[in-house]
């Protein structure tokens, strides 16, 4: 039987992709992914077989890929950013896993890539320099309820919070139930850091409050980056101190 292997392609470009997930995709007969995901690596794969699905259907693709392999393929199961990061890895490693021993294609790995919340970091300045908590608000996999409770206890931990998936048009009303939640246990001056597209040709950025950063443009390329107590925003850098004892200023 053939490998199957896991790339996070990074945030959207080239230059952010590592060269580990580039020559794993080089090397594949195979590539599947999401279609807006496989548009991003069309010079990649011009010459290869490609499985590019929709949203929503995550399991026939990941199903295909893994038949591919079994079938003696070389294939790259793709995902934006990190695919161990709400991404594929892990659902294809269980179909994988439920296959009897001898009936799995070879294991390729998984091909860590910088992830969104990583991006949109170095993007804002530096949010993430202590405890964060990164949070969807999809719930097509989380309950809406479970989504809310994670939410309150993060902001009552003073972590800094990577919200993806922030809206959408099924669930337009959910960041501002996040913001009201937020709202009960950090300051309305909060700075709030909104990266859209980050590194892709239609990048948008972004630094507000908490209390307004909903008036703002955000969508489902959106992440938002809530501080905590310790964030501070300085010459357009959002910037979270680490503690460390700064020299005096001359």
């Amino acid at each position: 039987m053939a490998k199957i292997t896991v790339v996070g392609i990074g945030p959207g470009n080239y230059e952010d992709m590592t060269p580990r997930a580039r020559k794993a995709i080089e090397d594949a007969q195979l590539v599947a992914g999401y279609k807006t995901y496989i548009s991003l690596i069309e010079e990649l794969i011009q010459d290869k077989e490609v499985i590019g699905t929709g949203m929503t259907q995550e399991v026939d693709r990941c199903k295909a890929a893994v038949e591919a392999a079994q079938a003696g393929k070389d294939t790259v199961v793709v995902s934006s950013g990190d695919a161990g990061i709400y991404g594929m890895a892990g659902l294809v490693l269980e179909l994988v896993l439920q296959l009897p021993q001898d009936k799995r294609p070879q294991w390729g790995g998984v091909v860590a890539g910088v992830s969104a919340v990583q991006a949109s970091a170095s993007i804002l300045g530096a949010p993430l320099m202590h405890d964060f908590a990164v949070i969807s608000l999809s719930d097509w996999m989380t309950p809406w309820e479970l989504i809310q409770k994670r939410a309150r206890l993060a902001g009552e931990g003073d972590f800094v919070i990577a919200l993806y998936n922030p809206k959408s048009k099924h669930r337009p009303d959910y960041i501002y139930k996040i913001q009201e939640i937020l709202l009960e246990s950090r300051k309305g001056d909060t700075p709030v850091g909104i990266v859209t597209s980050a590194t892709r040709e239609k990048q948008q950025v972004v630094i507000s409050d908490l209390a307004h950063f909903t008036e703002e443009e955000i969508g489902m390329f959106s992440l938002v980056v809530i501080g905590n107590s310790n964030t501070y925003v300085q010459d357009g850098f959002m910037v979270t101190s680490r503690g460390y004892k700064l020299p005096e200023a001359e």
